[in-house]
C-alpha cells in the first residue's frame, strides 16, 4: 500500500521567514529561527493521521556563497529535534544550475515518492511561494498556499489558500471541499 505524505516548505511555513522590503528570506543564524505558532500541533496531528512529513526547501544562498551549508544543516537539525519531521530534502542549487530538485520543478517530491512509496495524488504540498505550489502541481499533489502577501510573484494555481500551517492541516484532516483562490 502506498503512503500519503505532506511535503512542506521550510522558511515561512515551519519557521518564520525574515521579511525585508516585502520579500521573504531564510534566517541568517540559528538564533533567528522561530518556529511559527501552531506548527508543532499541525505536524503532530498530520503524523498521527498517518502522513509522512517531508520538508522540501530551496536554499540557493548556499550556491551563491551567502549562507554556509553547515548553517542550513544546523537549522534543519534544530527543527528535526523540535518537530515530528520524517525527512528534509534540500536543494542547494541556484536557479541557473539546471537541477530538477529546485522548486518549481518536482524532482525532490518525485524522488521522495519513489524512495518511500508515496501516493502523490493523495499527498499535499504546502508552501508560501509560487515555486512551492508549482512543484506540488507538477508532482500531482494537492497544493496549499500560505498567503503572506509577499511583494513578489503569486502562484497561478493552487487548491487551497490559508494563513498558516495549522489551518492547512485542518483542511487536510477534514478533507474539506476545494476552496480555490
Amino acid at each position: 500500500m502506498k503512503r500519503r505524505a505532506v511535503f512542506i516548505d521550510r522558511d515561512g511555513v515551519i519557521n518564520r521567514a525574515v521579511v525585508r522590503d516585502g520579500k521573504p528570506f531564510p534566517p541568517a543564524s540559528l538564533s533567528e529561527v522561530e518556529i511559527l505558532p501552531g506548527v508543532s500541533d499541525a505536524l503532530t496531528a498530520l503524523r498521527d493521521a498517518g502522513f509522512m512529513l517531508i520538508v522540501v526547501t530551496n536554499q540557493p544562498d548556499v550556491a551563491r556563497g551567502i549562507t554556509p551549508r553547515a548553517l542550513v544543516e544546523e537549522i534543519n537539525a534544530h527543527l528535526a529535534n523540535c518537530l515530528p519531521i520524517d525527512e528534509f530534502r534540500i536543494c542547494y542549487h541556484d536557479s541557473g544550475d539546471g537541477c530538477d530538485c529546485r522548486k518549481p520543478l518536482p524532482g525532490s517530491l518525485m524522488a521522495a515518492a519513489k524512495q518511500h512509496g508515496i501516493d502523490l495524488i493523495n499527498s499535499y504540498m504546502i508552501g508560501d511561494r509560487w515555486r512551492d505550489t508549482e512543484a506540488g502541481r507538477h508532482a500531482g499533489c494537492k497544493t496549499i498556499f500560505i498567503d503572506y502577501d509577499y511583494d513578489e510573484k503569486k502562484p497561478e494555481a493552487f487548491d487551497y489558500r490559508v494563513t498558516s500551517l495549522l489551518e492547512a492541516a485542518r483542511i487536510i484532516l477534514k478533507g474539506k471541499p476545494n476552496e480555490k483562490n
